[in-house]
Formats: structure tokens, sequence, C-alpha cells
């Protein structure tokens, strides 16, 4: 390509990856994957593991759970088709990771116009829908009522509020005295798969109805056993909630790009060669790439690709996926056993009616395993959201900075354990601002809304900037364009109150009002 400049003609060779502004990337050996032979395999998974636990959080325990009490189980085909185009989609990200070292939010910014520009969209984007701590705020409510024996009222705000501070902030120790902050969130994500799903079976197989049961299966086609009937869309739907629900089925927007980061830090493919992010206490100081280093494509690193690439989909098809089915599927059996439709309290009142309807017909005993299990859930939620956000904030600012990056001598354990403080402190406050629920729900609607942006943008980068021979499959480009149309429907409905533009629960119209 040339470009006249005056009388000269200048020729242009910048890299395609670098034209947005960030610099190219190096060329190394591709690592030979571990061995994933037999129960080897769950040594070399881990970021869906983690990515899993997040799932089984606010989504599954609180919006869901509110969503199938109003309209049904007949809503569970939207877990089916939502988890599985996050799973292809999931894929799509740890593809340019494997292929780069790099997070797919690097991968974003090397796209035109700027890498500044998806810089701030994504970080305002990523302030909307996790900048609150609303998971520490909610399992307020549960270590509440463990403690004093019934729900929060008004006259307990002050309490509540310490209760939610004191969740939150116990969450920073736990990022900072390991070796490395990957690792010890894929420990903790395993305890609390196992104990978690673990316990949600055995109470739903000691204590659900077995028409809950069966109203489960048939849900997960659409099936209403009783209206005997396929029922996709219920009638006078709550799109907020809807929308809300889709979006956190799985996992959810920026919380899925996460999983790139801790896929890096994991050594999944080129992540081995860029480095990762050690902890404050216990860490030793390791060297982070700013740019992503890639392979030539040779029968031997082809070779490894395929090896890594059946670890990708273990840990998505298989951890992740049926996982998170699992994690919709139990809280909905257990809370439409016993909750009656259009009884319940929106949003954490739902999950503190269950431990009490448990308790009123089984024992106190029940009542505090079951509060209990809410508020690790929630807890552990926050946790994850939190160093993820962390996390991929110091990767974009380490990306596209030079000058942040030769801040106290290139050690990026300083950018993350500042912007960990400023993120702590601003949490504190932001817990001050409304209720738990309100967030969640707000945050959850912009999850969609990411959802349609990212699913193209991976789509183009994948296609773009990859070698052809390791490019998406043409299903695979079909599932991603067919995700975004998922996900913008609900976003559509959402903004225009339904089928019919509806202004009284339409969210622009009564935005546009608000202004």
């Amino acid at each position: 390509m040339t470009i006249e400049a005056g009388k000269q003609t200048v020729n242009s060779t910048k890299p395609d990856e670098s034209r947005s502004g960030l610099d190219p990337w190096t060329i190394s050996e591709l690592p030979s994957p571990p061995h994933t032979r037999g129960l080897n395999v769950l040594g070399s998974i881990g970021p869906g593991v983690i990515l899993l636990a997040l799932a089984i959080g606010s989504g599954e325990w609180l919006l869901g759970p509110e969503a199938f009490v109003t309209h049904g189980l007949a809503l569970l085909w939207i877990t089916v088709v939502a988890v599985g185009l996050q799973a292809v989609f999931n894929t799509e990200l740890l593809r340019y990771t494997l292929y780069t070292g790099e997070p797919a939010m690097t991968g974003f910014m090397r796209t035109r116009p700027s890498a500044s520009l998806w810089g701030w969209l994504y970080g305002i984007l990523w302030f909307f829908q996790v900048g609150w701590p609303a998971w520490a705020g909610a399992a307020a409510a549960g270590i509440f009522l463990l403690f004093v024996g019934r729900l929060p009222g008004v006259g307990d705000a002050n309490l509540t509020y310490l209760i939610g501070v004191g969740s939150f902030l116990a969450c920073v120790p736990i990022l900072v005295i390991s070796s490395r902050v990957q690792r010890t969130l894929e420990v903790f994500s395993w305890i609390m798969i196992v104990f978690v799903l673990g316990g949600l079976l055995l109470l739903c197989l000691l204590f659900a109805s077995p028409i809950n049961w069966l109203g489960a299966l048939f849900g997960l086609v659409g099936y209403d056993l009783e209206l005997r009937a396929f029922s996709f869309v219920p009638k006078g739907a709550d799109w907020f909630l809807l929308g809300a629900f889709a979006a956190y089925s799985g996992a959810g927007g920026v919380t899925n790009l996460m999983l790139t980061n801790w896929a890096r830090d994991k050594g999944f493919g080129m992540g081995q060669v860029v480095g990762y992010i050690p902890a404050a206490i216990g860490g030793h100081r390791r060297k982070l790439a700013y740019a992503g280093s890639t392979f030539s494509i040779t029968p031997k690193n082809m070779e490894r690709w395929n090896g890594w690439w059946r670890i990708v989909r273990v840990d998505q098809y298989v951890v992740f996926f049926c996982g998170a089915l699992l994690g919709m599927i139990l809280p909905a059996i257990l809370y439409t056993s016993f909750i009656v439709p259009g009884q319940a309290s929106p949003g954490i009142g739902v999950a503190a009616e269950l431990a009490s309807a448990l308790g009123d017909k089984y024992g106190l005993a029940l009542a505090y395993i079951v509060a209990m299990l809410g508020a690790w859930i929630l807890f552990k939620t926050q946790l994850v959201i939190l160093e993820g956000t962390v996390r991929s904030v110091t990767d974009l600012l380490w990306s596209s900075s030079r000058r942040i990056r030769e801040w106290r001598g290139g050690d990026a354990r300083a950018l993350y354990y500042g912007i960990l403080t400023l993120t702590v402190v601003w949490g504190v406050v932001a817990l001050r601002l409304t209720q738990p629920i309100i967030l969640l729900q707000l945050g959850a609607n912009m999850a969609g809304l990411v959802f349609v942006i990212s699913s193209l943008q991976i789509l183009h980068v994948n296609t773009t900037l990859l070698p052809p021979e390791i490019r998406p499959s043409l299903w695979r480009r079909g599932a991603l364009v067919l995700m975004a149309l998922f996900y913008g429907s609900f976003v559509l409905l959402w903004l225009i109150g339904g089928f019919l533009p509806d202004p009284v629960p339409a969210f622009s119209l009564n935005l546009s009002v608000a202004f």
C-alpha cells in the first residue's frame, strides 16, 4: 500500500494488528500442552471453572428464581440457548488468547478506528455492568437473616450496609496473600462448585416436588406442563426481568470477557510466553508483556494447537456448559417447589423466602443452611467479579500506555493493586446509592448489550487478524451472529417495552422523560 505525501511516496508497512495504535506482536514457539489423559485433564482446565463459579451467582440465585416464580419453568429454554451460545462465544475468545497470549479485550483494541475508542467504550460498559458491589450488598441480607433470624427492615439499613461493606472488604485479603491470584480463584471455584451444586442437588432430591423435576425437564424445550402447551414468551412478560435473566443465564457480558485474562494467567497457549500478574504478598516479581506473542504455522505447532484446543473444549463444553445448566435448573426446581407464584417478593426477598419456607416446613436448621448457602454463593460471585474487573482494567491500561508500564519499574503488581484500592474505595461509597437488586438488574441488561457488540467483534478479530489455518469454522461464525441477534432481541424489547412498544415499562421512553 502507498500514500502520497507531497512529492514523496511512503510505503505503509505497519502490521494489521498495530494499526489501531498498539505495539505489534512478537514471534515465539507455541508451548506444548499438558497431558490430558484421564483425570489429568482436571489439572489442565481452570478458566471455565472460575467462570462457572461466577455464573452460579446472581442469575441462578436471584434473577433466575424470580423469573421462574413469576413466569414458570418453561423459561428454561432461554437458559439452554443462552448457555449454549455463550459456550461457543467463550471458545472464540479463548481462540484469540491461545494464539496471541493476549486477553480478548486487547484484541478488540487492535481493531479500527483506534485502541483508545474501544478502551473507553468497554470501560464504560464495564462500569455500568459490574462497577457496583451489588453481590456483597445482596449477600448482606442473607448474613443478616443468619444472625438476626428475620429479613432486614427499613430501620436496619445502616447495619445491612456495614455487613455489605464487610463482605466486600473480605475479598481483599484473599486477592493479596496468594502467590498466583488466578490459581487461588481456581481453588475457591472448585470448592464452591462441589459444595454448592452438591448441596442444591441434595436439597432438590430430598425436598423438591416430583412435578417440578418434570416441569424443569420439559421447560428445557419451552413446554409448560401447567398450560400443556409450548410457552416460549409468557403473557405480560416483564422484559426488564427477562432481559436480565437471559444475560445472566451463564456468566454474562463483561464477565465472559474476563475468561481470557484468567486463561492468560493460567498459561493457556501463548499465555505461557507473555507472563502473568503475581500477588502482592507471596508472589515473585514477574514480567508481564504489554504486547502478545504469536507462533508460526508449522506442523509441530499445529499439533500443539490441537492439543490446546482439546483442553478448551473440555473447559467450556463439559465444565462451563453442563455446570451452568445444572446451576440454573436446580435452583429453579427448588424455588418453584416452595414459593407460590404471585406471592414472592422481588429481588433478594425471593432468596430469603426460600430459606423461610424450608425452615417453616422442615425446621430452623435447614433455613440457616439455605441462607448460608445463598450468602456464600453471592460472596464468591463478588470475589470473582472484583478480581476480574481489576485484572481486566489492569491489562487494558498495561497494553495501551507506555508511561504506565514504566511506572514503578515495570512491575504490574503496583498497577493491579492500585486499581484494586480505588475499586474498593468506590465500592464502599456505591453500596449507599441504591438497593442491590436494582444494580443487579441494570447490570444484567447492560450485559446483553455487551454480548451484542462483543460477539460481532470477536468474529471480526478472529477472521481478520488470525491466520486462515486457525480461524473459526463457518458454523461457529453463524453461532456468533445468532448470539448477537438473540441478545439484541432482548435488549430491544427491554428498551421499547415489548413486542408492541409500551411507554410504561419501556426503558428508553422512561429515560427520555426523565431527561
